[in-house]
């Protein structure tokens, strides 16, 4: 079982960058199709990005694509999410999470069987 820790989060100007780093341990997440979730006050989770297992596919949330970078570092344990260009509307809570069901990039929550605490984002204008 993997145990997933978040961190990078914090409070930054509209048009600023951010990295996240989801930190694993327990098991190596060369194991594991990872993503990136988040969520706003008042509304539901949603997608933001996904890396399959080996790392050679990712996929993205229409809202972020061309501004986020999901990457693995599997000699770190590590998961990152880049954040650039960021926006108001991309304030929320970030969750990383983790799935050995499948080997390809998931973008449905339901597919993730491993979460972290999340961190914060918070993006003014």
């Amino acid at each position: 079982q993997v145990q997933l820790v978040e961190s990078g989060g914090g409070l930054v100007q509209a048009g600023g960058s951010l990295r996240l780093s989801c930190a694993a341990s327990g098991r190596t997440i060369s194991s594991y199709a990872m993503g990136w979730f988040r969520q706003a006050p008042g509304k539901d989770r949603e997608f933001v990005a996904a890396i399959s297992r080996t790392g050679d596919m990712t996929i993205y949330a229409d809202s972020v694509k061309g501004r986020f970078t999901i990457s693995k570092d599997n000699a770190k344990n590590t998961m990152y999410l880049q954040m650039n260009s960021l926006r108001p509307e991309d304030t929320a809570v970030y969750y990383c999470a983790a799935t050995s069901r499948y080997s390809s990039a998931r973008f449905r929550s339901n597919d993730y069987d491993y979460w972290g605490q999340g961190t914060q984002v918070t993006v003014s204008s």
